[in-house]
């Protein structure tokens, strides 16, 4: 007691003595509080000296609330901006020392640990959702202090082993200062806003410019692989391109652009749907090549290869992580917003595996609610269903109410698929009535959507149904629709509007149907979903048919096809279906004159590989039946 006392009577004092260096004009700057209180607050006492702050500050507003006299207030006041000032400068003392104390730990845990270890305990000091988050200026003193230790190391394999981290840190620092100038002008020199994958190699994002200016071996061949669509596994069996300073410096570099381009793309606020459009296909960008790259290390055989697959997916998961935590983190769309082509093939394995290592978070409900919509859009139904459950276990368990609403809403639109229609209209109302009371607007109209849906199918399953149970069913999709319009939520208002083509699909009304479709495949575009691109396009096409209108049927089932066939959906096989049949109809060239006629308009959606591949594709369908 006696010592915190003396304490209390030492910081009193020194508070005192600043607030009368300011009321005496002497204090020069802030900078001259800051370096009084560095020198003379002792470490942990910090509490001790906030305490008697606190009290100063509490007596002195009460003076000015309470006045004597008007002299006595006006000092009051000066003295409140001087303790005020003093606040202000130990928010920064205490940054300071926490930023010291994050460094001094992860250098402690560094060289502690054991050599397979090192890698990702750097990765958790740099991770970019912890509280502390390191600047430039501060990895690189880590990186000094690393080398400093190093040196000083006896053990001649321990000292390798830092001087690999602090030269990979110091390496990304450079890298990232190269790049950083040319973080957005790729965007303004191709004319276009986009994140991903598709494309021309100079029209495939980021990739070719910063593979040009990169200067580093490792980075420039992942940029090379990413801008021409070549597999990573390709130049990763190099034996200089497994070092753990490059994975290091790869690390840094590909966070600070995936962080400077979602801020970026954050501060877009004269067009804020676009804005989130493209972090969101940022984030996932990012995560697909952590992913990636994982799996890629995994298939080579070499001493460290477990370290650096487990440090790929540990960044897999801190930028799905970090992306969850976003307002616009898309619980009722899928991992499709930006990537398409090969690559989708095996990118929820990628995705899953990083999960695995993690308990429930909120986070983690957040990720597997991606996941499970992604996996029903390739036809993977029971995984998809396990995927949700796990979500609304978790969800629950967080009490995220808006993630629990979701995946009830998940949950109906795969039973659906799973033609387990009584599951689906039950999930759907369990999703309305939550999504009521939590007055969750988008939960609601999804809901609505799924209620809709749900019956149309269930009531086109029925040996016999009233006209009034279609009549209830296109109701609900209605007030979906309309209540998804005063959201603005261009994803979900594709599936509804889709859905509503649907039920007119189903109930023969093909002319109110393509309305719909079309509306629900512009919607789809715009929110970068190419699987609801791929259903509104297929369902357009038996629209179409039923309306012997052959050469839409051609444009939009080719184009279809070939969006559900490139993301792994088996629906694609319908679509291919409707085309085999016109083209025994027609004739094969009768068919490809047709589909000559689309050409203009398929190449700009699918290019012109896409348009060559799409009689192969119709021979794949025949092939298979």
């Amino acid at each position: 007691m006696t010592e915190s006392i003396s304490w209390r009577d030492r910081y009193f004092q020194l508070i005192d003595q600043i607030v009368e260096t300011t009321l005496q004009g002497k204090m020069r700057s802030k900078e001259q509080v800051y370096q009084m209180l560095v020198s003379g607050i002792t470490s942990g006492t910090g509490e001790i000296f906030e305490g008697c702050l606190a009290q100063r500050i509490g007596n002195t507003q009460e003076e000015i609330d309470n006045p004597a006299n008007q002299l006595k207030q006006g000092k009051a006041t000066r003295t409140l901006r001087a303790l005020n000032t003093i606040s202000s400068e130990w928010e920064r003392v205490q940054e300071k020392n926490r930023v010291a104390d994050a460094i001094a730990s992860a250098i402690r845990s560094i060289i502690d640990a054991e050599a397979p270890d090192r890698f990702s305990i750097l990765l958790r000091a740099i991770d970019p959702n912890q509280q502390q988050v390191l600047n430039t200026s501060q990895l690189g003193e880590l990186a000094k202090t690393l080398q400093q230790k190093a040196i000083a190391t006896a053990n001649p394999q321990k000292a390798k082993d830092i001087l690999q981290i602090s030269a990979g840190i110091t390496a990304g620092l450079a890298s990232w200062q190269r790049l950083e100038n040319d973080l957005v002008s790729w965007i303004y020199e191709q004319s276009r806003g986009s994140v991903g994958f598709a494309g021309l190699p100079e029209q495939r994002g980021p990739w070719g410019l910063w593979a040009k200016k990169v200067n580093s071996s490792l980075p420039e061949l992942l940029f090379q692989s990413l801008a021409y669509n070549q597999p990573i596994s390709e130049w990763l069996d190099r034996e200089e391109n497994l070092e753990i300073a490059k994975w290091v410096e790869l690390a840094l570099l590909l966070q600070y652009l995936q962080r400077g381009l979602v801020s970026w793309f954050d501060k877009m606020v004269y067009n804020s749907k676009v804005s989130a459009k493209l972090s969101i296909s940022t984030y996932i960008a990012f995560t697909f090549i952590w992913s990636q790259l994982g799996n890629a290390v995994n298939s080579i055989t070499f001493s460290g290869r477990d370290r650096l697959v487990n440090g790929c997916f540990q960044i897999t998961l801190q930028t799905l992580r970090a992306f969850a935590q976003r307002d616009y983190f898309p619980l009722y769309g899928g991992v499709f917003a930006s990537l398409n082509g090969n690559y989708l093939k095996n990118a929820l394995d990628y995705l899953d595996e990083p999960l695995r290592r993690v308990e429930g978070t909120q986070e983690k409900a957040r990720i597997l609610t991606l996941l499970g919509y992604s996996q029903r859009a390739q036809g993977q139904y029971n995984r998809a269903i396990a995927f949700h459950e796990e979500a609304l276990e978790i969800a629950r368990q967080e009490r995220d109410r808006i993630c629990e609403i979701a995946n009830f809403n998940h949950l109906s639109r795969t039973c659906v698929a799973q033609k387990k229609y009584p599951d689906a209209i039950n999930y759907s109302q369990r999703a309305l009535i939550l999504a009521r009371q939590a007055g969750d607007k988008l939960g609601e109209a999804n809901a609505l959507t799924n209620l809709g849906y749900s019956e149309v199918f269930q009531a086109q399953d029925s040996p016999s149904v009233e006209a009034e149970v279609y009549e209830n069913a296109i109701h609900y999709l209605e007030q979906g629709r309309k209540l998804l319009e005063k959201v603005g939520d261009r994803q979900s208002q594709s599936l509804c509007l889709s859905s509503l083509g649907i039920a007119y699909v189903v109930t023969q009304e093909p002319s109110k149907a393509i309305t719909y479709l079309e509306e629900g495949w512009q919607a789809a575009q715009f929110s970068g979903d190419l699987y609801l691109q791929g259903i509104n396009l297929a369902y357009l096409a038996q629209a179409f048919y039923r309306m012997q209108d052959i050469e839409k049927t051609i444009y939009t089932g080719s184009l279809g096809a070939y969006l559900l066939e490139q993301i792994g959906s088996e629906e694609w096989r319908q679509t291919a279906g409707l085309l085999t049949i016109i083209q025994g109809q027609i004739g094969l060239e009768g068919f490809q004159d047709l589909l000559g006629n689309q050409k203009s308009k398929i190449i700009p959606i699918i290019g012109v590989d896409g348009y060559d591949y799409i009689p192969q594709l119709l021979e794949k369908y025949r092939n298979s039946i």
